[in-house]
């Protein structure tokens, strides 16, 4: 009775109104590509009453994770954004994500200005960081870090611009695996037990053209006054699943088919559980069905365009049916129809030949027919390519294109990669490219990596833009909004914000044979062998004379001669 009575008092003490508030919300997206692929996309929000950044100890934890609490705690985090991809996202096939990441890991933090040494509590949080998601982030050092001065403003609350207490960094090479995945799980209030997340199988997930999952930490306002903060807990899923390899060519696909598993219930800590099926392109269901139909719709203002959703509720019970499961069944009629092309993407490449020297070709796309648009461009090079600044050219339309802001702070060797930050106008319906040429170094032979020959890689560049909308954007933060749109903070009604990543390079540098060694080492041994082996067999080995033995006509004169007791000759 006493164990009863004090378990009693413990959620009489949860739920006391001197407590900080709480409250975790869940969604799934899923927008059927013109393609025949699906995407899905999962938004965690956790948001809580309390704030870290007045010193405050913080020893109760109930929907937010202790583990990420306790680290913006320690290192004094304003903004904590990670994110794990493997594969590239095709923009001209897909569309716009709704949660953009580079292929690989990338991570950026904004510190508070109480933080003395910037450079040393990033590194430790990297580290940090690194054991709770079982990932290769304590790789990241001063080599691939960089302090943009233009780029990655705070998507939280807040005024602080002082770019001394930013730091960037991209590992392109990361592999995102199940290990991964299972401390991200494990930051969910239900975990993967209840809710959505219980369509996040790792066999499915990471059988797919494009996974990227992400963790993003921020202060926002409690209310329209913002009189008060609050910390937002976001953790977001994308994944595409390609129709040949998932769906066996067939133009249908159900929650099973992609997660091998249905829903069955909500979170019971979620105060709001949704799914939302993007129906905007099949109005009267011509292109395709979905089942079991639903009588809710939603409208909302995404990436400039107004989308209308299916929605399913699943804190209401009759969203389940009688079989107390739901399996979404969105089947195709037909495959026609063009999808709307991206205003904004871009590409990267690497030219030249041999392996002295090259050039890097980004082209950035606007396809408005009428409006021009600033975009700001970062590029983080290596040291080891050495960047001939004077050879940066920007064309638009066989044109130059002179930018309005460059930023340039040259790397050190084996100290610091090159930061490059400008910001260009895009003419309507154009192409501007933008090349610079470099040098191939030559590294130590302990600085190769155990398959140097595989090449080197080189992190994404990164294009951030207000691009103009078709609509009217939603300016007021506090709203209720599905989670999906209401990730970049918009201050303009007539634009959003789009950040677009390109492909990472891979570089080959000049490598030494490294199996000559091996080949020095098997030939000198060898010489070795049979040179000494032959002087110490010479020197070692005695010499006898030896008599010819009698042939065999005189052994049997003997034995004759033996008979008659003469001597043997």
């Amino acid at each position: 009775p006493s164990l009863y009575l004090g378990s009693i008092s413990f959620i009489i003490g949860l739920s006391s109104p001197g407590n900080p508030k709480d409250d975790f919300q869940e969604e799934l997206v899923i927008r059927p590509l013109h393609s025949g692929d699906i995407y899905a996309s999962f938004q965690f929000r956790t948001v809580w009453e309390t704030d870290f950044m007045r010193g405050n100890k913080v020893s109760h934890y109930r929907l937010f994770p202790k583990s990420l609490g306790q680290v913006i705690s320690k290192f004094s985090v304003r903004e904590l954004h990670i994110s794990f991809t493997q594969g590239y996202w095709r923009t001209m096939q897909w569309g716009q994500p709704f949660q953009p990441s580079p292929p690989g890991a990338e991570l950026w933090v904004w510190f508070q200005d109480s933080v003395t040494d910037v450079d040393g509590t990033w590194k430790e949080l990297t580290n940090v960081l690194s054991g709770i998601f079982c990932a290769s982030l304590n790789f990241i050092d001063s080599t691939n870090t960089v302090q943009p001065s233009a780029s990655f403003k705070p998507l939280g609350i807040g005024n602080e611009t002082d770019h001394r207490f930013l730091r960037y960094a991209t590992l392109p090479r990361e592999i995102v695996c199940t290990e991964n995945l299972t401390p991200w799980k494990k930051l969910l209030p239900c975990g993967s037990k209840a809710g959505l997340a219980v369509l996040l199988k790792s066999e499915k997930l990471f059988h797919s053209s494009f996974h990227s999952q992400a963790v993003h930490i921020r202060p926002v306002c409690q209310d329209w006054q913002c009189k008060t903060t609050s910390w937002e807990l976001r953790q977001t899923l994308n994944v595409v699943f390609d129709l040949h390899n998932s769906a066996q060519g067939k133009r249908e696909w159900s929650l099973f088919k992609m997660f091998s598993r249905t829903l069955t219930e909500a979170c019971p800590l979620a105060s709001s559980s949704k799914i939302y099926i993007d129906i905007t392109d099949n109005p009267q269901g011509e292109q395709f069905e979905v089942s079991p139909a639903t009588p809710l719709l939603s409208q909302a203002v995404v990436l400039g365009d107004r989308r209308t959703f299916s929605v399913y509720d699943l804190t209401q019970q009759i969203t389940f049916g009688t079989v107390r499961s739901l399996n979404l069944l969105i089947r195709w009629k037909s495959s026609e129809g063009d999808m709307l092309r991206p205003l904004l993407h871009a590409e990267r490449y690497v030219a030249g030949y041999g392996l002295q020297t090259g050039e890097i070709h980004t082209l950035m796309y606007n396809n408005h027919p009428y409006r021009s648009f600033p975009v700001l461009l970062l590029d983080s090079v290596p040291w080891y390519l050495r960047l001939y600044i004077h050879t940066l050219t920007v064309t638009s339309k066989g044109k130059d294109n002179k930018p309005s802001y460059i930023h340039y702070q040259p790397s050190k060797d084996r100290l610091r990669p090159h930061l490059l930050e400008m910001l260009v106008q895009l003419p309507p319906n154009s192409v501007t490219e933008v090349t610079v040429q470099f040098e191939r170094a030559l590294l130590k032979w302990t600085e190769y990596t155990p398959d140097p020959n595989h090449g080197f890689y080189v992190g994404s560049s990164v294009i951030s833009s207000l691009v103009p909308s078709i609509v009217a954007m939603d300016t007021n933060s506090t709203r209720e909004r599905p989670l999906f749109s209401s990730f970049f903070p918009c201050k303009e009604e007539s634009s959003y914000f789009v950040r677009v990543y390109t492909e990472p390079l891979l570089v080959n540098l000049p490598t030494p044979d490294f199996s000559m060694p091996y080949n020095v080492i098997c030939l000198t041994c060898t010489v070795v062998a049979v040179g000494y082996g032959s002087l110490y067999n010479l020197l070692t080995r005695s010499f006898q004379i030896e008599e010819p033995s009698p042939g065999l006509a005189k052994r049997i004169a003997n034995i004759i001669r033996k008979m008659r007791g003469v001597p043997p000759l």
